[in-house]
């Protein structure tokens, strides 16, 4: 059982754990996806890493809200902004930092990522071995920005019931470095009338299982190494 909040406290009260803590958003993912995909994946991927890595590592409920202002335009999208999540984050490693040995945020939520670099250096310089797990495919797999192939796969290894694939249509597929001045000032909707940056043409559960496969083991690689 690696669910932290399915144990009890005494079943903690000996060696100090290691907790993976899964941090998403709720945002929008096009037409065809739901609004907790980030969460979901970053979820699936701690699961998977702590049942590889024993009774000692537990899993932490998710963190679903994240900075995703960009998606704002979108109904469904609800962010909390970056001074938000940071203080969220650093207090929970504060916190868990008491009984925990190390602590790795798992993030599935492309937006968080500035605020966990900030977090975690902090939590560091104050002492604590705290460190985070981006979730993308790597090299070899579908890259694209959002709610393309490479999530759709994913969440059709994951929740296909919740991938409306008779909705997933093309979204804006120019690279996103040629889209970021348009999207720091107008956000997604801006580029992209229906939300998704990608094809997710090709899309296919057994391609994201590969994919997630790929994260959970470099995200073993991530908790294990020394600091």
């Amino acid at each position: 059982m690696s669910e932290l909040g399915a144990r009890t406290w005494p079943e903690l009260d000996g060696p100090a754990a290691t907790l993976l803590v899964p941090v998403g958003s709720t945002e929008q993912h096009g037409p065809h996806l739901p609004l907790d995909t980030d969460t979901r994946i970053a979820s699936a991927v701690a699961a998977g890493a702590a049942a590889r890595l024993g009774a000692n590592v537990l899993v932490a409920p998710p963190v679903g809200f994240g900075s995703a202002g960009e998606h704002e335009a979108f109904p469904g999208t609800v962010s909390i902004g970056r001074e938000a999540l940071r203080v969220l984050l650093v207090e929970l490693g504060r916190s868990a930092g008491r009984w925990a040995r190390r602590l790795v945020f798992v993030n599935g939520h492309g937006g968080n990522v500035d605020v966990l670099r900030e977090a975690v250096v902090l939590h560091r310089a104050e002492g604590r071995d705290v460190r985070w797990f981006g979730c993308a495919p790597p090299a070899g797999f579908p890259r694209d920005a959002h709610a393309g192939r490479a999530e759709t796969s994913i969440m059709l290894a994951l929740a296909p019931e919740l991938v409306r694939l008779e909705r997933a249509d093309a979204g804006n597929t120019e690279p996103l470095r040629t889209l970021l001045a348009a999207l720091r000032t107008g956000g997604v909707r801006a580029v992209s009338a229906n939300g998704v940056l990608g094809d997710p043409a090709g899309a296919s559960a057994e391609e994201g299982a590969a994919m997630l496969a790929a994260m959970v083991s470099a995200c073993v690689t991530e908790v294990t190494r020394p600091l």
